[in-house]
Parts: structure tokens; sequence; C-alpha cells
């Protein structure tokens, strides 16, 4: 199969409209073509007048491993062009940025999840195009979580950088498609086209979702494998409360824990409300020990997701609902735990990080409600995941 920058680079016709442009690239360690040429160099050897790099959170280089920190602009060594980044004192375009090219090319591997900020992104990117008269093309890559659909839909009013507008946690697209379903949403007009992929196959086995051909290289620092992008539309919750989701360690982001807990009892008693939302996955208790972020250098005992392996079911598996019901075990068996982190997240200061990262409070107050059950988060649930399935039908390209 090919990915949008193979096809690019292997068809003069598809880059015939960008000559005599000067053309920009957002990019990220992952941006490579399928020798695993970075697609900046890949770009300037193919003879696009390559004027402008931007870099989304973590960077162009993703040289950043810690979560929420800032990267400078600079210029890069090598080709001597400005290297904006978008995750540091702006996070949308500035003028001053959108006057360094005609066309930009948008070139992120995405991990399928509403909260990756990789979409935000692309909304902000898309929104100045329309502003300024310029035009964006997604380079398309597969979306590795495949596309189940799982998730509260973000409430109005509680839109931020890790939620770009009414889609649920796991929404299911690739960033091409997501930028089709932006450009409708949000009624921009804007000259948008996706060079799509050749031969993706998102329902497949092994892959579902990610090529097992193609190498997998980090995206952003804590995004190591393929496990991770699928468990990651529950273990990203954990970024709003007091357990470790593993940074500082070499898997984070599919694990959780702490010190002052028994994960094999907090196994159990997921297994005892909700066995339901356990399929097509093993759950394993680990000891590990950060060595930064939260915990770092203790002892802590943890569950180990794995999303892979014989035991897993692409179709049954529910990392959004199985984190949840790792939250709502350990208050069962902790009634008191200091679950909840209270700090100021993705420029919000106003609001609980677990509530901004679900797009409202609904999921915080169906943990900390006893006497609520699996059945009345699906209430809530399933209506929105069956309206997102339905409206997104309009924009899949594969």
């Amino acid at each position: 199969m090919k990915f949008g920058i193979d096809r690019l680079l292997a068809d003069p016709d598809l880059r015939r409209p960008l000559e005599g442009r000067r053309v920009a690239l957002l990019a990220h360690p992952a941006s490579v073509t399928a020798d695993l040429t970075h697609s900046l160099d890949a770009l300037v050897a193919a003879g696009l007048n390559v004027s402008a790099v931007f870099g989304p959170q973590h960077g162009v280089r993703g040289d950043l491993q810690d979560n929420m920190m800032e990267s400078p602009d600079y210029t890069d060594p090598t080709y001597g062009m400005p290297v904006f980044s978008l995750y540091g004192e702006v996070r949308r375009p500035s003028g001053q940025s959108m006057g360094t090219f005609d066309t930009i090319l948008v070139d992120l591997q995405d991990v399928g999840c509403r909260i990756y900020t990789f979409v935000t992104t692309l909304l902000y990117v898309l929104e100045a195009a329309a502003q300024h008269g310029k035009s964006v093309w997604v380079l398309d890559r597969p979306n590795p979580a495949g596309r189940p659909v799982e998730g509260l839909t973000l409430r109005p009013g509680w839109e931020s950088f890790v939620g770009a507008g009414p889609m649920p946690m796991r929404h299911g697209l690739t960033l091409g498609e997501m930028g089709l379903w932006f450009v409708d949403q949000f009624k921009l007009d804007v000259d948008y086209r996706v060079i799509e992929m050749e031969g993706w196959q998102p329902e497949a086995a092994p892959g579902f979702g990610w090529p097992p051909e193609r190498v997998w290289i980090n995206p952003s620092p804590n995004a190591a494998n393929v496990n991770m992008a699928r468990a990651y539309a529950g273990t990203v919750m954990l970024e709003g409360t007091t357990l470790s989701e593993g940074r500082g360690t070499t898997r984070p982001l599919e694990l959780f824990g702490a010190p002052d807990i028994d994960a094999k009892q907090v196994i159990a008693e997921m297994h005892r409300i909700g066995p339901q939302w356990l399929d097509g996955c093993t759950l394993r208790d680990i000891w590990f020990q950060p060595t930064f972020h939260k915990h770092v250098g203790q002892l802590c005992r943890g569950v180990f997701i794995h999303a892979e392996g014989h035991a897993y079911d692409h179709d049954a598996f529910r990392p959004w609902r199985l984190q949840a019901l790792g939250f709502k075990a350990i208050r069962a068996l902790y009634p008191d735990y200091d679950l909840w982190r209270d700090f100021p997240y993705e420029y919000e200061f106003d609001k609980l990080a677990i509530d901004v990262i679900n797009g409202g409070p609904a999921l915080r107050e169906w943990v900390d409600d006893p006497a609520a059950v699996p059945g009345d988060l699906d209430v809530l649930a399933l209506p929105d995941e069956d309206a997102w399935a339905e409206e997104r039908g309009a924009f899949l390209r594969y």
C-alpha cells in the first residue's frame, strides 16, 4: 500500500498543481516515506519549493518527552527555512507565518483519538488558511486504531485544544477524512484536498488499521507502538487523574497504576463490576517505577492493557469503557481515593482536567456515583456513538 506522501512523490501529476508555488510542510518525526526518508527531505529532493515548516505538539523533531511542553520557533539547520511551532507562543498559525507559503502539506501520523492535539491543529490550520486564502493538502495516513467509534460526544461549551468539535473520543477517521468533516462542520471556505492512500484496508487483520508491513515511528514521544494507539482512547484519561499513565517508563499510555493500589484487586473488581467491558484484550498486573512525571522514583502497582496477541478482538475491544471501569473499580475499592487531578490542563484553567478530556463532566460523575452501573454510562454513550457513526459516513474515503 501507499501513504499519501508516497503517492505524491511517485506521481508527477499529483505534484503538478504545486509547481511555481511556495509549499509549507506540517510534520513531525513520523512524517516519513516508505523507505523512512523524512518527508521534508523527500519533498525537497523532489524539487518542491519548500519555504517553511510547521511543527505540532512535541515539535518537528519530537524532542520534548514530557506532556504540555512548548516548542520554540527556529531556523532549519539543513535548508535554512523557518520552522514555526504550533505548540509554543501560538497554537494557531500567525499572520506572519501564513505569509511564508501558498500551499501547506499536512503530513501527520494521527492515532485516532479526539484528544490527540494534531486533530485540533489541523482545524486551526484550516481556519487560518480560509482567512488568508491558502490551500491545505492532507497527505493521508492510516488511523492505527481503525474504524471503531467510542465515547461521549464533546458537549457545547467544552471546546478546547483537546476538543476541536462535537465528536466522540474514538472517532475512527483518518486525518484527511477529519479535514473533510471540519470543512463541512465549520463551513470553511478553503481550498482543501486529500492525497488519499492507496490500498489501506482498515478492517483487515492483523493490523486493523495499521498495515503491518509499515514501520511504526513514534508520532509523539510517548506513542511507542500500535498497542498504545489502540488503548489511547481510554488511557489518555489518566492524564486527568493522580494515577500514573506510565510516563517515565518505556510503555506509557498502555498501563495505569500508583503506589497505593492493589492491581490484582483492581482487575478483580473490574471483572465484578463490568465484565462485558473487558472483552477483546488481556489485563496483566505489573510493577513499575517512573523515572519522571507522576510518582517519580516510587514503586507502583499497575494494570497493563494488552490490545494485542491471540486474545485481541478488534471489534470487541472498548478502551474508553475499559479505562472508565478501572476508575470505577478504584473508587469502589478505595472510596476516598484522591483520583481527580486538579491542575491547568492544555490551557484550560477553570475546569477539571478529566472533564476537559471527556468534553463534559458525565464520565467523572458516573465514576463518582456509587449507585451508577455500566448500563448507565451506556445509556449516555450509545446514542452519541450511533449518531457519529452515521454522521461520519459521508466523509469516509476508504
